[in-house]
Formats: C-alpha cells, sequence, structure tokens
C-alpha cells in the first residue's frame, strides 16, 4: 500500500513510498491516525518510482507538489490528471513514462523541474499555462511522438532551457511566445521533423 511521513504538528502527510502492484490507483484527501486526521500534500521523492503495473492514478486537490522521481519509469502509466493545486512538478517527475498519452499541465503550476518528461514518447500535444515562465534542462527531451506544443494565450513565457525538446522527432512545428527571451544550447537538436517555427523579436 502507500506509506506517508506524517507532519504532527500541521497535520499534513506526504506520501513517501508505494509498495504494490496495483494497475489503479486513487489517493485519498487526508488518512486517520491514531485518530488524528492529515491533510496529504505533497507525493514525495521517487515515491511511485518503477512502478511498472501502474496505469492509472488519481490525485486530490489537496496536493500542491509532485515531487522529483515521482512517477519515474512508470512505464505502463496512461493516464493521470494533475489537479490545479500543484504548484510544482519536480524533476524528473514522469521521467520515462512511455505509456502516458496525454497530459494536462493546470495553471496553478508555476514551475517544471529538469527531465520533468523526459521519454515520455507517447506524448503528441502538450500546453504550458501561462503560468509557467520557463522550463529548464531536457524536460520534454526524447518525446519522440510529440507533434504540437501550445503556450497559453497571454503566456508570460521568457526562457527554454538546454535541450528541452532534444529528439521530439516528430514536432513538426512550434510558435514561441512574443515574451521569450533565451532560447538555450541544443535546445531543438535533432528535432528532425520541425518545419517551422517562429522566432520573435524578443
Amino acid at each position: 500500500g502507500i506509506q506517508y511521513v506524517l507532519d504532527i504538528e500541521n497535520n499534513t502527510a506526504i506520501i513517501s513510498r508505494y509498495v504494490s502492484n496495483d494497475a489503479e490507483i486513487n489517493i485519498t484527501e487526508s488518512i486517520e491516525y491514531n485518530y488524528n486526521t492529515y491533510i496529504v500534500t505533497s507525493i514525495g521523492s521517487a515515491a511511485f518510482s518503477s512502478c511498472s503495473s501502474l496505469t492509472s492514478i488519481t490525485i486530490p486537490d489537496s496536493v500542491t507538489s509532485i515531487g522529483s522521481s515521482a512517477f519515474y519509469n512508470c512505464s505502463s502509466l496512461t493516464s493521470i490528471e494533475i489537479p490545479n493545486s500543484v504548484t510544482r512538478i519536480g524533476s524528473s517527475a514522469f521521467y520515462n513514462c512511455s505509456s502516458l498519452t496525454s497530459i494536462e499541465i493546470p495553471s496553478s503550476v508555476t514551475s517544471i523541474g529538469r527531465y520533468a518528461f523526459y521519454g515520455c514518447s507517447s506524448l503528441t500535444s502538450i500546453e504550458i499555462p501561462n503560468s509557467v515562465t520557463s522550463i529548464g534542462y531536457e524536460v520534454f527531451s526524447d518525446c519522440t511522438n510529440l507533434k504540437e506544443v501550445i503556450f497559453e494565450e497571454n503566456s508570460k513565457f521568457t526562457s527554454i532551457g538546454d535541450w528541452a525538446f532534444s529528439n521530439c522527432t516528430s514536432l513538426i512545428e512550434i510558435e514561441l511566445p512574443d515574451t521569450i527571451t533565451i532560447i538555450a544550447d541544443m535546445a531543438f537538436r535533432e528535432c528532425t521533423s520541425l518545419t517551422q517555427i517562429n522566432i520573435p523579436d524578443s
């Protein structure tokens, strides 16, 4: 089952590890322990790492952070809904989730860590909300079926990190927002299908 680390003072809980082979998991908003209620606020580092049988997971609105490597190498995961309470997606959070066909990044998210969606080779489209102002190192690298990257209207996006979209071999075109000021090294390396990219005056 799910293991937690409890913060007795604040009555909160962090998911520390999942030990089971269930295909579907529904994380509850709170847990009871010793007659106290603890609100689940975070999915900890590597909590569901390499859970190869996991196909879908439901995250409650109480969660504000998805830790680094939280779903690392969950190669069978096809469905996950990130609630509009999450502000941070940690580094390598969905690294090599190769069966994940779609994911919606909510407008509450302000930070996406490096390698967050590296190797999500079944993703075909991604929309980056205007709450996100930059993406770092290799965030969408090796997303080989990614055809479309959309920046939400009124984007405040400023920076694409090193190798961010490298080896996105199905990416055909991308329209960058007018607010962008930095496109780092190798950002679109080996994007062999890319036929059109607009680089704004900024």
